[in-house]
């Protein structure tokens, strides 16, 4: 942090307008002096303003009238990057929109979800309340901004060369006399799900900071089995998390450390009933996991294909701290003796019909 542990810092009153213009300047690489009409006269090749505008409005920020001066000289930089592709035959229209609209949405949550951590920290850490906290973390924004930017870009870096690294030791090999099906979905993957168990009956009742822990704790404790066991996390949906993995082995030690890991039923309601229940949302919650192994289409930051609904119809199923999959998965675990595998009665599951869900464990 940019202030000492020792003193309280001095909250920045609310009419100090002049701090947010600083920080404005700032981060923006100067004042705001061009209109949409400019944004789109400057830019090189010249676009038209409606093109200015979508960029605009595809970084998920408020529209902009016309004659408005709320553009800066990075504003002009960053269209001509992005329409200078176009122009040149690098890309199409289609996949620059989508390009800037996948930068927008994730740094929107990226933002806010570093912004509330820093106000979180400072209202702890210097027993302030929510709004004072706020006006600290602004006050400090534009020593820490800087640093937050340099982190974004060397964690863009290394998963950038993560993912290529991963394309060429999947991919390198392949030839194009393979034919593959062209109506197949494109990558082989294990999917699944881990779901919170009991949620809303966990939660009722807890405040703002246990609330905040309760959730935080089983987002960094998923995140940390998956990644651990060699998975990546697709994304967090409330009180589940959706994991993907490149083998089916791997995606059967991901499922399997967090059922394990995640705490078991009898842990925490035991902390709940001994009137632990801030301490409770300090640990983790058991959770219900389904995981499969089929093709998967990537797309916005997301995986969608017949196994991603299987998987979640049987996290759906399954029992507390444990992990089902499908008959077809199950085979080809079959001969690995890390496993053990043990056949469930059918079930009818909502817009799949009857499925014979296998339950995972480990045996050792």
């Amino acid at each position: 942090m940019t202030f000492p542990t020792s003193a309280v810092p001095e909250p920045v009153p609310p009419e100090a307008g002049s701090t947010v213009d600083r920080l404005d300047s700032l981060l923006l690489g100067g004042d705001r002096t061009l209109t949409l009409r400019d944004l789109a006269a400057r830019s090189d090749p010249c676009v038209a303003v409606e093109d200015a505008s979508l960029f605009w409005s595809t970084l998920g920020l408020p529209h902009a009238d016309l004659d408005d001066p709320v553009f800066t000289e990075d504003d002009v930089a960053a269209l001509i990057r992005i329409t200078g592709l176009v122009a040149a035959g690098h890309l199409e229209r289609r996949t620059a929109v989508t390009l800037t609209r996948a930068l927008g949405h994730t740094s929107e949550r990226l933002v806010l979800w570093q912004v509330e951590a820093l106000v979180e920290d400072t209202a702890a850490r210097f027993q302030l309340d929510d709004t004072s906290a706020r006006l600290v973390v602004l006050d400090q924004l534009a020593e820490t901004g800087p640093m937050l930017e340099a982190q974004l870009v060397h964690s863009w870096r290394r998963h950038l060369a993560a993912m290529a690294g991963r394309i060429a030791a999947e991919f390198g090999e392949a030839r194009m006399a393979d034919h593959p099906d062209p109506t197949a979905l494109p990558l082989a993957r294990a999917v699944g799900f881990a779901d919170m168990v009991s949620f809303t009956r966990r939660t009722a009742g807890l405040g703002p900071t246990d609330l905040s822990l309760f959730v935080q704790r089983f987002e960094t404790a998923a995140r940390d089995v998956v990644t651990a066991a060699g998975g990546r996390v697709v994304k967090t949906i409330g009180d589940a998390v959706l994991f993907i993995a490149d083998d089916v082995v791997t995606g059967a030690h991901v499922a399997l450390g967090l059922a394990r890991v995640l705490g078991s039923e009898l842990d925490v309601d035991a902390e709940r009933s001994a009137g632990g229940m801030a301490e409770g949302a300090r640990g983790v919650t058991p959770v219900r996991v389904g995981f499969v192994q089929g093709r998967v289409l990537s797309r916005f930051g997301d995986v969608f294909g017949a196994s991603v609904n299987v998987a979640a119809r049987l996290t759906d199923i399954a029992e507390p701290s444990t992990v089902l999959t499908d008959q077809a998965t199950a085979a080809l675990l079959a001969q690995d003796p890390r496993f053990a595998l043990t056949p469930q009665p059918a079930r009818d599951l909502a817009g799949l019909g009857s499925i014979a869900p296998v339950r995972v464990s480990a045996t050792t």
